[in-house]
């Protein structure tokens, strides 16, 4: 039976990262702090994307202080379907996605419905920074709720999944989907109980799936394989991964892009933290790929050379992590 000295030595070296790793070796030396309301603030993220003409899912309006609290119900009745969500929150929490309505209701995502008092009650708590980071005051966004690719309706359940890219100096190293579950209430969040399905960077093609702490082949929901479906546009994909370098000036990020049915690929979010999981998804872990980019990135010069990196060298191995 091995003791915790030999499993941390066999995931080292196993290029598995950590958190401490992640944050002394690579999220501290390369992430400067004045970049990171670029990417904390979601309203000033999408101002940034539009800037630079990256798409985005369009913003309705939004509500910053409380006496703004009584033109909700006019902002929110001019659509049929829309998403709620705190502009500083973190891994989901506070998002509600409004699918549609019945009568004076609105129908939620996860099959619930909520009344306007209700949907006033939970915009007033986003203001009060219940959802934000470091429970700072907030505002809320209402913006365009997004129609997922059809390329996912057998596995997923209600919700939109995003692809998540971790790009290190412009180099996208590692990604994958985040497949909405009943147990996630919808949400493509992985500490909500979503799946994390890991992709070959080479072909957009999905790989297995960690699902809490285990790996599943198959949707926990729909019982259709995860594996071997190919994301539409994979190449744009990876493109605005590496794009997202020069947008923020973060050398260490996670970029959440959703495909939406009509519009194509769209920016959710940037992320200066991104969490770890991606390498149980993967089953591979990321201090390996991000020593290479260390070596090589000086010679890329370009998107494209960026790019051509990533698919040639991160490509999925066949034999898994044990």
């Amino acid at each position: 039976m091995m003791n915790a000295f030999d499993i941390a030595r066999r995931l080292r070296a196993a290029g598995v990262l950590g958190l401490n790793g992640r944050n002394a070796e690579y999220t501290l030396p390369y992430n400067r702090r004045d970049c990171y309301p670029l990417v904390d603030d979601k309203a000033l993220t999408k101002q940034l994307a539009m800037s630079a003409g990256v798409a985005v899912p369009e913003l309705y309006g939004v509500i910053e202080i409380h006496r703004q609290m009584r033109e909700l119900p006019a902002l929110i009745a001019q659509h049929w379907d829309f998403v709620v969500k705190p502009a500083r929150g973190s891994q989901g929490d506070g998002i509600v996605v409004v699918t549609g309505r019945t009568g004076s209701l609105f129908r939620v995502a996860d099959g619930t419905f909520l009344d306007e008092e209700e949907m006033t009650f939970h915009v007033s708590n986003i203001l009060s920074g219940i959802y934000s980071l470091g429970g700072q005051t907030d505002k809320a966004l209402i913006e365009y709720r997004v129609i997922f690719d059809p390329v996912f309706e057998a596995i997923t359940y209600r919700g939109v999944p995003d692809v998540r890219i971790i790009v290190f100096l412009g180099v996208p190293v590692m990604a994958m989907v985040r497949l909405p579950t009943r147990v996630s209430g919808g949400k493509a969040n992985l500490h909500q109980g979503a799946l994390g399905t890991g992709i070959d960077m080479a072909t957009g093609r999905t790989l297995t799936a960690v699902w809490g702490t285990s790996i599943v082949e198959e949707h926990p929901d729909t019982g259709n394989p995860v594996a071997g479906v190919t994301i539409p546009r994979w190449d744009v994909l990876l493109e605005l991964g590496a794009r997202s370098y020069e947008l923020t000036g973060l050398g260490y990020q996670g970029i959440d892009i959703v495909l939406d049915r009509d519009k194509g690929p769209l920016i959710l979010e940037l992320n200066a933290r991104p969490g770890l999981a991606i390498q149980m998804a993967n089953r591979e872990g990321l201090r390996l790929r991000l020593e290479q980019v260390e070596r090589y990135h000086t010679g890329l010069k370009t998107i494209a050379e960026r790019v051509a990196f990533a698919k040639e060298r991160f490509a999925a191995r066949p034999a898994p992590l044990q």
